[in-house]
Parts: structure tokens; C-alpha cells; sequence
């Protein structure tokens, strides 16, 4: 048998944990680094089956904070009493059931990635339309100085997706988490600070790393 590698001890600490999956440690290692969440804070999770983001999310704001989960496809964890699930379409969602989502919320995640086919440009094209509507969920619910994190495979239009956020937010940077696998396509763009309507022209957000 294959002696595990340490991308793969991700799954066994997960279970260990209690998690439900490995990928809650990608959510973790970016919070450590950037403080994304806030005790009694809201937090809106696109792309939350099978529900780790949301666990580690609900432990983060607490009691008095809430997390509301929202997949495509029925969440089957055992969630935290703050964390409430909705089935839902997020790219055919309109403003009046987003906001419903929760509004303002401090925090919007998105870990949604499309089923891959295998062929390079196709899958990046559908990954860029699936974050263009997690960043249409984050204008429509986040509060002034909220938080935007969101899965996106690299790409030229990627890339430039990135740039735009600058106009919204303070603070953009693009991350790969220990806990992403080496051959994956995938970064976490982390936008922070939202600007919402208080947007300060001729002020340069930092660079992207």
C-alpha cells in the first residue's frame, strides 16, 4: 500500500477532527493568515455541500452569528444549530432570494467549482462564471468592510476578474493553501474590506500576491 503524503493526511486529520471533509483546512489556513471572520457575524457559504466550510464557519462567529449554507444538492451533515441549509441555484438566483440569504452578512465563501471535463478551457471558463456569481451574492449581501472569498481555476480571465475586485474592495490577494493538491488549477481569491457606495477614488488597493 501507498504510504500516504502529506496532502493526503489532510483527509485523516479531517476525520480525526470531525470534519467532513479535507478541504475545510484551505478555509482555515486563509483565515489564520487574514482574520476573515468575526464573532456574531453573519456568513453566506455558496457551494457548501458536504458542509465543512460551513462547520468551521458557524465555530468561527459563534452562537450569536449565523452561517446560511447554500448548494445545489441537499447538505446530509450534522450542522451546528446556527448553520441553516437552502437548496438553491446560485447562479439563477435573483436579488430578492439572495438577500434573503441574509443581509448585510460580513462574510461571503464560495468553494463552488464546476464538474470537470477534462478539457482545460471549458472548465476554467465555467469556474470563472460560477465565481462572477459568488462576487454577485457578495454585492448584493456584504456590508460595508465584509469579506469575499472565492475559488476560481488560474486563468487570463481569471486574472482579470481579479483586477476588477480591486475596485470594491481594500485588500485582494490570491492564495493556494497548503491543503490544495499540487496538480489542482485551483487559487482562493481573497478580497477584504468591502467598499460597497464609500468607494475612495484615487485610493490604489494592495497588489495582489
Amino acid at each position: 500500500m501507498a504510504k500516504p503524503t502529506d496532502r493526503d493526511a489532510h483527509y485523516f486529520r479531517a476525520k480525526r477532527e470531525g470534519y467532513v471533509a479535507r478541504s475545510v483546512y484551505k478555509l482555515i489556513e486563509i483565515d489564520k493568515r487574514f482574520k476573515i471572520f468575526r464573532s456574531g457575524a453573519g456568513v453566506i457559504d455558496l457551494g457548501a455541500s458536504p458542509g465543512s466550510w460551513a462547520t468551521f464557519a458557524s465555530e468561527r462567529v459563534g452562537a450569536k452569528g449565523f452561517v446560511t449554507a447554500i448548494d445545489l444538492n441537499p447538505i446530509r451533515a450534522r450542522l451546528p444549530a446556527n448553520v441553516r441549509c437552502i437548496e438553491a441555484d446560485v447562479a439563477a438566483a435573483d436579488d430578492e432570494e439572495i438577500r434573503a440569504w441574509g443581509f448585510p452578512v460580513h462574510t461571503v465563501i464560495s468553494d463552488m467549482a464546476p464538474k470537470t471535463s477534462g478539457v482545460r478551457f471549458a472548465d476554467q471558463a465555467r469556474s470563472l462564471e460560477l465565481a462572477i456569481a459568488a462576487l454577485r451574492v457578495a454585492e448584493l449581501t456584504l456590508e460595508i468592510g465584509g469579506n469575499f472569498i472565492v475559488k476560481v481555476f488560474q486563468s487570463a480571465d481569471a486574472d482579470r476578474f481579479v483586477r476588477d475586485l480591486r475596485a470594491q474592495f481594500r485588500d485582494v490577494k490570491i492564495v493556494k493553501p497548503d491543503a490544495s493538491r499540487a496538480a489542482s488549477w485551483e487559487v482562493f481569491v481573497v478580497a477584504t474590506r468591502f467598499l460597497g457606495q464609500e468607494k475612495r477614488r484615487g485610493e490604489k488597493p494592495q497588489d495582489t500576491e
